[in-house]
């Protein structure tokens, strides 16, 4: 799913490539990713652009009248630009202006990309989660997030109503720079904890933006993936720490994982995969000695 730094990098290729330009055609190919009926999508067609932003993982498009389109991306939902009259493989939307086009595509048999359209860019707004911006918020805030819930970081991090726009990789990234296990209680941080955890969400996510902004250059991303082998965990099962050189561990959990170093993360501690631990039982190494044979 595109997190943060993809959709500033959708935000901002948006509003350079196709601001102030007017819809000269509007077509939906798939009728599932429209998630409301009223304003109908044609009213679009003779409007400009005049805004771009996001709501959390929700990209905003505002035209004049006032007219918004909020696509939400989900899993495998992207964005392409491309010459009008093409057709894309997956395509659900296409929206023209004039001699460029405007794809939403997904590729996946869970359709789950959406669509609404609205009339003012507040009830836009509504579809806001309620998360503390990550770049934004206060070590207070955060603070005060944590206390909220006895939950585990990884599921904190990526609950869009406490902080938004991470989801699975980037939460990975910020426990391995924090030095923090997935599994840590959000009671039981210390006030150090809570303070590298700040730090790491701010470091992590804007190195992130600034990375994508400069690899991209000036063109609109094509390439928007949560595997990138710049990533200091996320991805990289088995393969050495940056830091430490152990191998990368990782807990499979639903459609979702946790890739985490046992050595700069878990005190050496691997942790117990739901599944794999309860099919070998005793014989679940515990530790990296373990399971490395030591």
């Amino acid at each position: 799913m595109p997190e943060l730094p993809d959709i500033a990098l959708y935000v901002d290729r948006l509003r350079s490539h196709l601001l102030g330009r007017k819809v000269t055609c509007v077509r939906l190919s798939s009728p599932f990713l429209l998630r409301t009926y009223d304003p109908p999508l044609g009213e679009v067609e003779g409007r400009a652009l005049e805004g771009v932003r996001h709501i959390g993982k929700r990209i905003a498009l505002e035209f004049e009248g006032p007219l918004v389109l909020v696509l939400h991306l989900m899993i495998a939902g992207r964005l392409r630009l491309g010459p009008p009259g093409a057709v894309r493989f997956g395509e659900l939307m296409c929206l023209e202006f004039g001699d460029e086009a405007l794809f939403l595509t997904e590729v996946s048999k869970k359709k789950r990309a959406s669509l609404h359209v609205l009339r003012s860019p507040k009830e836009a707004s509504a579809l806001d989660r309620g998360g503390m911006d990550p770049l934004a918020g206060s070590l207070e805030e955060l603070r005060s997030l944590l206390t909220l819930e006895n939950r585990t970081l990884k599921r904190f991090l990526t609950d869009p109503r406490r902080i938004a726009g991470i989801g699975n990789a980037y939460s990975d990234e910020i426990l391995f720079w924090a030095e923090l296990s997935p599994m840590a209680r959000t009671q039981s941080l210390s006030d150090s904890e809570i303070e590298r955890l700040f730090v790491a969400i701010r470091h992590t996510l804007r190195a992130w933006i600034r990375f994508l902004d400069e690899t991209t250059g000036e063109q609109f991303p094509e390439k928007v993936t949560a595997f990138r082998p710049e990533m200091a965990v996320h991805g990289r099962y088995k393969e050495p720490c940056l830091v430490c050189g152990t191998k990368i561990a990782r807990i499979v959990y639903a459609e979702n994982e946790a890739n985490y170093c046992p050595r700069c993360q878990t005190g050496g501690r691997l942790l117990a995969d739901r599944a794999l631990s309860r099919l070998l039982r005793k014989d679940w190494p515990k530790t990296i000695d373990e399971a490395e044979g030591g």
